[in-house]
């Protein structure tokens, strides 16, 4: 790697029984010798920089405790912003997004998080998202995985949440025209919704079929049949604007949501994405309750049709080989005697 020093310091977990001082004593050594505390590289040639801060913070889509944080990352993080690191950290954004936990956020922005031009690596990689845009990017993950705190936390810090999102960006966060509010009530999330439009955000329109999968994905089975006889066409508009939704009930939903959509006539064994709301072949319900765990929805699964065998379609491996692989001896144990050998 070619790693210069503070590189090692900040990434290193080798032995965190050593004591703070030593630690930030070394770092502020480094820094007054000329270390630059933006210092980063581009792994596997993603445009997005993993820098000194990405390091400090720590977390990413292994979780925190396969990629913990410092032992000491509130301190070297503010010894590195006060230094000069720019806060508007993509890296880090994207790495911490997955957890609840808001601290992060709270040290980033009392250096400007979401302010500013995006510092030297936005010069030098002018495709790197804008500070305002990495918010609402993190505004519309926080809105579709629940995370409340996390909502409230942006919008009092000048996030827009009002406007749709309409620009490009990652698959997991399209601009597909939605609002905050119209993703929080599609989620089933009435807490979010209702918050984002005590703020001023603007309620959305009769939309059935958006009603629909809220009402589901509340396990509200008497607003799905009003929804139902009122509009009678809006079960096979959903299921086609929606054919992978089981998939993503399956990390989002109770259990009964998953049984009422595959009531509905949504496909047990579908494709879909079950990090982010959106249509993507990558896996069935099935593989996520088994990555997960989830013994109760791995029997319920495969109670109503799940097959077991279907591989999928990034790592070619069957739902037996994720929880091997995740270390889920649960959900392994239900799916050996029914997975078929090879």
């Amino acid at each position: 790697m070619r790693w210069r020093p503070l590189f090692y310091l900040v990434y290193s977990r080798f032995d965190p029984a050593i004591p703070a001082e030593p630690v930030l004593a070394t770092a502020r050594r480094l820094l007054d010798a000329g270390a630059d505390p933006n210092d980063g590289y581009l792994f596997d040639g993603l445009p997005s920089p993993f820098t000194l801060l990405t390091g400090v913070f720590g977390h990413g889509e292994l979780g925190p405790r396969r990629q913990p944080s410092h032992p000491y990352w509130q301190e070297l993080g503010r010894l590195l912003l006060d230094a000069g690191a720019d806060p508007n950290d993509a890296q880090t954004l994207y790495n911490r997004m997955f957890s609840p936990d808001d601290s992060h956020l709270e040290l980033l922005f009392e250096y400007g998080l979401g302010s500013g031009d995006g510092g030297p690596w936005k010069a030098r990689i002018p495709e790197l998202a804008t500070p305002e845009r990495m918010l609402r990017v993190q505004l519309r993950w926080a809105v579709e995985h629940h995370q409340s705190a996390r909502v409230r936390l942006l919008v009092e810090h000048g996030v827009d949440f009002r406007s749709p999102f309409e620009d490009g960006g990652p698959a997991w966060s399209p601009g597909d025209g939605r609002t905050p509010v119209e993703l929080a009530q599609v989620n089933g999330d009435t807490e979010i919704a209702d918050y984002l439009v005590a703020q001023g955000a603007t309620p959305p329109g009769p939309d059935p079929v958006r009603e629909l999968i809220a009402a589901a994905f509340r396990a509200d089975r008497s607003t799905v049949d009003e929804i139902r006889a009122a509009h009678p066409g809006a079960v096979a508009d959903a299921r086609r604007d929606r054919p992978g939704l089981v998939v993503w009930a399956a990390t989002q939903a109770p259990i009964e949501t998953v049984a009422l959509l595959v009531e509905l006539g949504f496909d047990v064994n579908a494709y879909g994405r079950g990090d982010a709301p959106v249509e993507e072949a990558w896996e069935t319900a099935l593989h996520q309750s088994a990555a997960n765990g989830n013994v109760e929805l791995t029997r319920r699964l495969l109670d109503l049709g799940a097959d077991p065998d279907l591989r999928d379609r990034r790592f070619d491996a069957t739902p037996l080989d994720w929880a091997r692989h995740l270390h889920q001896p649960w959900t392994a144990a239900l799916l050996e005697p029914v997975t078929a050998a090879g």
